[in-house]
């Protein structure tokens, strides 16, 4: 655990981040010893910023995708060490990515406890009372998504607030799943309470960023406990009881109705403009990982997005690195598509005779599988794909400064729908249909009319759909396994994982016909249990703290603080 559960002193302050002008451009001109560097509010801003960059990017570099997207099938990648063995239901605890992921959602916890106890501890008179306050929401924001992450995708977890509790002894046991969902809950909730009502700087998270995460980790919970708010008993051991708790059904509501009601976020006009670097930041973007732009030789290691070349297939549409040549939509994604939503599926995937303008400009843009031949038995990824330098004099090898989206409005209102769905199979309510139609109406797809259902399988193919390929339908997938666990098993086992599909010839993306058919079957593919629904924990963390094997040592309640927990958020 010490390798990965460490002290990050990686104050923002301590250097400056050329080529942006927001907050990740700072000049500290304090002592930059922990000790003295809280002086005034500045230096609370400043101690924030590496909490959106740094101790995220080994998780963002393959794991965003690779399990959110590759994990749910999303994504076929057969020569991908980082992302097959997810795909195949075959990975261990020495899988490539693994221990990365497992080491930078840590680094998140431990840089945010540091940034926390340092502006408790070490703030000067010259820092206001706001400002502390502030500060320590954002760091619990951050903290709070971590921990959702951890104990989505592990289960149990290390729980802790003060990084140096584990420097002298990191052998402690872990905590129970449910016990990380509610400790995120508790940092979430602080976040929503403290945080202001709008981003101090541009990019930075806000009081309706905590609601609109909020909403997710409470449809979680939701699956994770039965009746009535968490009090540490109440954990739901029927994975297959078919139903969810409601009161955390009803907080869900009551946390996106916080965004839709307050908040001034929207929707994008046009669905593809969210994945532009001019629309970074954008009025629908609730928490975006912020990634610098410029070459990764002039800029600190862990500040640039390099998703672009593992998503990019060819040096006309990425400069230089590009293995996205063998990362493309699985069948199973391509199949999905509803022939008529054509305006998300060509901002996300590239379908035969798609034209981007934006892409090889000095050869009058790019047509996939025209202007290069080759392309007519895969789709390849568009989304995080931008184009060269000589396109737009942003982009370099791996690095094209695009942020991440980590949280966008259109699932705040999709959350929205499906925590009014609660355990019916379908709603009329007007309110769901509302924004789920928002949702559909910027796709150019058929809305709702008053009276008609929107059905559970209505919103499952709008989560994936609008979200492919942003690290988000795993969980999707994962939150239903708490309550229909072997529906959710039956459903992998059912995917064409690795299947092989062509171009149906003569079609056009504009015909709203299938333009792909099944070619043949996947291989490789192992069957999908229960037990898949958890990673296992890295042999290097393992073996450094014998309470992660939780098989032969069952993880612990955890004792909270019962003055800890925030009340009268939805009053």
């Amino acid at each position: 655990m010490k390798s990965k559960i460490i002290i990050i002193l990686a104050w923002a302050g301590l250097f400056t981040l050329p080529g942006c002008d927001d907050f990740l451009e700072q000049t500290n001109t304090t002592n930059p010893n922990a000790d003295t560097f809280f002086d005034s509010d500045e230096a609370v801003r400043a101690a924030t910023a590496p909490l959106y960059n740094v101790v995220w990017y080994n998780f963002n570099e393959k794991f965003y995708y690779s399990m959110g997207d590759g994990r749910s099938n999303n994504i076929s990648a057969q020569w991908s060490n980082y992302i097959k063995d997810y795909t195949n239901f075959n990975e261990t605890s020495q899988t490539e990515g693994l221990e990365d992921a497992w080491g930078s959602l840590y680094s998140v916890v431990a840089q945010s406890c540091n940034t926390i106890n340092n502006i408790k501890d070490k703030s000067t008179a010259g820092v206001s009372e706001s400002a502390k306050s502030e500060g320590i929401a954002e760091a619990r924001f951050m903290r709070g998504v971590a921990y959702w992450y951890i104990g989505s995708l592990w289960g149990n977890a290390i729980l802790y607030e003060r990084t140096s509790d584990l420097a002298s002894n990191f052998v402690v046991p872990a905590s129970r799943q449910v016990d990380v969902m509610e400790f995120a809950v508790r940092d979430l909730e602080y976040a929503a309470k403290y945080l202001p009502r709008t981003s101090t700087t541009k990019g930075r998270v806000n009081r309706y960023s905590a609601f609109g995460m909020l909403s997710r980790v409470y449809l979680s919970m939701a699956g994770l406990t039965d009746d009535g708010a968490y009090n540490g008993s109440n954990i739901a051991e029927n994975h297959n009881r078919g139903s969810r708790n409601e009161y955390y059904l009803d907080l869900a509501k009551k946390a996106t109705m916080k965004v839709v009601n307050e908040s001034s976020f929207d929707l994008m006009d046009n669905y593809g403009d969210l994945f532009t670097y001019e629309n970074n930041n954008c009025k629908e973007a609730l928490f975006q990982l912020q990634w610098l732009a410029g070459s990764n030789a002039a800029l600190p290691w862990g500040t640039t997005n390099p998703i672009q070349a593992f998503f990019g297939w060819s040096t006309m549409v990425a400069d230089a690195t590009n293995w996205g040549n063998a990362t493309y939509s699985s069948w199973d994604l391509v199949d999905a598509y509803d022939p008529r939503d054509v305006i998300r599926r060509h901002a996300t995937i590239c379908v035969y005779g798609d034209e981007y303008p934006e892409l090889y400009r000095k050869g009058g843009g790019y047509i996939y599988g025209i202007t290069e031949e080759g392309y007519k038995e895969k789709c390849n990824i568009k989304k995080y794909v931008i184009g060269t330098n000589d396109d737009n004099g942003i982009s370099y090898q791996q690095s094209n400064g695009l942020n991440t989206h980590m949280l966008r409005l259109a699932e705040v209102y999709l959350n929205l729908a499906e925590a009014v769905l609660g355990n019916n199979t379908s709603t009329t309510d007007a309110t769901a249909r509302t924004y789920f139609n928002k949702v559909r109406r910027r796709a150019g797809m058929p809305e709702k009319a008053e009276g008609e259902a929107i059905t559970a399988q209505d919103i499952n193919y709008e989560r994936r759909i609008e979200l492919a390929m942003e690290g988000q339908y795993w969980y999707d997938l994962l939150r239903r396994g708490y309550y229909e666990q072997d529906k959710v098993v039956q459903y992998l086992n059912s995917q064409n994982r690795n299947a092989g599909y062509q171009y149906i010839e003569g079609t056009d993306p504009g015909d709203g016909v299938k333009m792909y058919e099944f070619r043949s079957e996947g291989t490789g593919v192992f069957p999908a249990t229960a037990r898949h629904l958890l990673l296992p924990v890295s042999d290097t963390d393992k073996g450094k703290n014998k309470y992660l094997d939780t098989a032969n040592y069952p993880a612990q309640a955890y004792v909270f603080d019962p003055e800890d927990k925030i009340t009268g958020l939805y009053e």
